[in-house]
């Protein structure tokens, strides 16, 4: 039977120093992320022409690209 051992102070120290700093980093990045969202919708309520314009270009390049891939699909089948 293994015996349960507790592990050093200074290890549990840097777990938790670890885990504050991985939680700072993480309310960081959600403050950034929202930030960008929120000035994602303003700038598109303020230009909504331009919003569908890059909406449409986006569709195309991503129609675009499983175009591609689904032709190289196929050639790789008839080999």
């Amino acid at each position: 039977m293994m015996e349960e051992t507790t592990p050093p102070v200074p290890e549990i120290e840097a777990e938790d120093r670890l885990l504050d700093r991985t939680r700072d980093a993480l309310a960081d990045a959600r403050e950034a992320v929202t930030e960008a969202v929120n000035s994602a919708i303003e700038t598109a309520k303020k230009h909504p022409a331009a919003t569908a314009a890059v909406a449409a270009g986006a569709a195309a390049a991503v129609a675009g690209a499983a175009y591609g891939i689904s032709k190289l699909r196929e050639k790789e089948e008839v080999k």
